[in-house]
């Protein structure tokens, strides 16, 4: 096959304890999925059809790498999450991400009714960490945290999320093409708060490998 110009490398992310590599086929997230964080941004808490959107593939972000603070926004966000990698036959593995996001783009979007693509879905706005196979772990009730510049900023446990991992994974394959290769960042706790240039983000989850980056 001849193509006009030569395709971009094809988007990866590290597999722990292994030479392989998972490829990244999508970016599915949902929101307002832990009730202090629907609180926090002033939602209704009340358990109704859980809300989705999509980050491109290319935003991925590998762990210790440094982030250009993005143009467009005076209020960029961090929001750490659960990953959910899906493979052949199932749940393939797990990883820490940060869903970064133009708050202030985004608080623009929701007053016009607007979609959150440029809030969500911009260069470099999705840091993940290496993958760990679900096989070696179990992440049901494990704690999360999110670190700025060595402080607790996020705390919570992967419990309280108001729609597992089971129940995210169902509905999404009820109406959406669910396949090998994509990701789901399962929604954020409470605690989402600003960067700036200079500031660094480092987010684990127990017994996960670790995500960190920082804004330049």
């Amino acid at each position: 096959m001849e193509y006009v110009f030569s395709p971009a490398e094809p988007v990866s992310l590290p597999v722990a304890g292994t030479e392989k590599r998972f490829p990244v086929r999508r970016i599915y997230c949902i929101g307002k999925n832990y009730t202090d964080h629907v609180i926090e941004m002033g939602g209704d808490v009340e358990r109704s059809e859980p809300v989705f959107f999509t980050k491109a593939a290319e935003t991925i972000v590998h762990t210790d790498s440094e982030i250009p603070f993005p143009p467009n926004t005076e209020n960029l966000h961090y929001e750490v999450e659960l990953v959910v990698a899906i493979g052949p036959d199932g749940v393939f593995g797990y990883g820490v991400g940060i869903d970064m996001t133009r708050r202030d783009i985004q608080a623009a979007a929701k007053s016009k009714g607007a979609p959150w693509d440029r809030a969500k879905s911009f260069s470099k706005s999705a840091p993940c960490s290496k993958l760990t196979q679900a096989k070696e772990v179990d992440v049901s009730k494990a704690h999360m945290v999110l670190r700025k510049n060595g402080e607790i900023v996020q705390a919570s446990c992967v419990s309280n999320m108001i729609w597992s991992v089971d129940e995210i994974i169902s509905r999404l394959s009820e109406d959406m093409d669910l396949q090998a290769g994509d990701l789901i960042f399962t929604g954020t706790p409470e605690g989402v708060g600003p960067v700036v240039p200079g500031d660094e983000l480092s987010g684990g989850i127990e017994g996960l490998e670790r995500i960190s980056v920082r804004f330049v």
